[in-house]
């Protein structure tokens, strides 16, 4: 059978996004059907919107997604209907030179579903990261559906699992834990420094205070960002806004005994911010590139410093992880209290609500409107195979 279902969908280049009507094929071999139960709305979900990812409208937005399978694939064994999953944009191939050394989180082969979710006049449509999740349901390959036992939090009588704090780990919560606990990796005993303070770079901080780091900076040019940043694990914070790219070394330096970071994660991404993390790091200090820069930026940086600093200049793609080992370890971490993923979960919207949500995220008042999607809200209809 087939799903209608109601989505948001990109249409044009800049255009608002719009809710409508899409039709969810059955699974074929390998994929599965998931029941979206929550969606957090991503930077990415806004640069796909405006032509910044690719031109391949119309596209079907979200990825950050967690629910529970609806349906599975005639190959499929390693789901079940009704199996509590988080939705990840990194289904690793087992066969790629990367995999058969050992070293799948960087599979260079990831892959998505087969087949195409269309419009209902048959238009397919471009998902977002493979996922397409501002939906009530999406077509996934299975490898994207990461299972979680829900059971971690039977132990913990002030939390219960939730779909819109699993679903984070999607994109990027993960991007920026991964990028301190997995790419750097941050040792216990370490000085960190973190330029920017948004749904990344926040996520660094706590991924930096998980690991042990004795001292940890947040950089930014938002009080609010800032303060926020406090209560995920920094220690001291750096408000940047009247600063020049020798200020924040300073700070840095200033609050590292005049050395500089043992690590500084840039989750900003632009040639300036990477510069002050480059000269904001100790001697033998690790640079961490996690935010995403555009196509046309470029970086002059004196080889000699380069050569001369030593150290590690690194970029972090999807935070290094791998969604199989990290997705439920994370989560068996924040059911146990020890990491305060619930604390990003700032609004809870409607399916309806996503632009909005693109309007509050430019305002930096949010760490992560979510979407969520009750089940007696569903609205989509069925249609037998026969029927179509």
């Amino acid at each position: 059978m087939s799903w209608t279902v109601p989505a948001v969908i990109a249409r044009a280049q800049g255009a608002p996004v719009e809710t409508v009507e899409i039709i969810v094929p059955d699974p074929g071999p390998g994929e599965v059907v998931v029941d979206v139960a929550a969606c957090g709305v991503c930077h990415t979900d806004l640069h796909y919107r405006e032509g910044g990812i690719s031109q391949d409208y119309p596209f079907l937005l979200g990825h950050e997604a967690a629910g529970t399978i609806a349906a599975v694939g005639p190959d499929v064994t390693t789901h079940a209907v009704g199996d509590p999953v988080v939705l990840n944009w990194r289904a690793v191939c087992g066969t790629c030179r990367a995999c058969t050394r050992g070293r799948p989180q960087y599979c260079f082969a990831t892959h998505n579903a087969t087949q195409k979710m269309t419009l209902t006049d048959g238009t397919p449509l471009s998902p977002a990261l493979g996922i397409g999740a501002f939906a009530e349901k999406t077509l996934v390959a299975a490898g994207q559906a990461t299972k979680i036992d829900t059971r971690i939090y039977e132990d913990n009588p002030d939390l219960d699992y939730d779909p819109a704090v699993a679903g984070l780990l999607g994109c990027g919560v993960m991007a920026g834990l991964g990028a301190a606990i997995n790419t750097a990796p941050v040792t216990r005993g370490d000085t960190v420094a973190v330029i920017g303070c948004g749904g990344v770079g926040a996520a660094a901080i706590a991924g930096a205070t998980l690991a042990g780091a004795r001292r940890v900076i947040a950089v930014d040019i938002d009080d609010q960002k800032l303060q926020r940043a406090l209560t995920l694990g920094a220690t001291h914070t750096v408000n940047s806004k009247e600063l020049d790219q020798d200020g924040v070394v300073e700070a840095v330096q200033a609050l590292t005994d005049g050395f500089g970071a043992d690590v500084v994660i840039d989750a900003v991404g632009l040639p300036a911010t990477y510069r002050q993390a480059f000269y904001a790091r100790d001697l033998a200090g690790t640079v961490v590139l996690v935010g995403v820069p555009t196509p046309e930026m470029t970086l002059e940086l004196p080889l000699l410093d380069v050569f001369g600093r030593g150290g590690a200049l690194k970029s972090s793609w999807y935070g290094d992880c791998l969604p199989e080992r990290d997705f439920p370890h994370l989560l068996e971490l924040h059911a146990r209290g020890r990491l305060p993923l619930d604390a990003f979960v700032s609004e809870r919207i409607a399916l309806d609500q996503v632009e909005n949500a693109f309007a509050t995220m430019k305002t930096g008042a949010v760490l992560r409107s979510v979407v969520t999607i009750d089940e007696g809200s569903r609205t989509g209809t069925e249609t037998p195979a026969d029927a179509r």
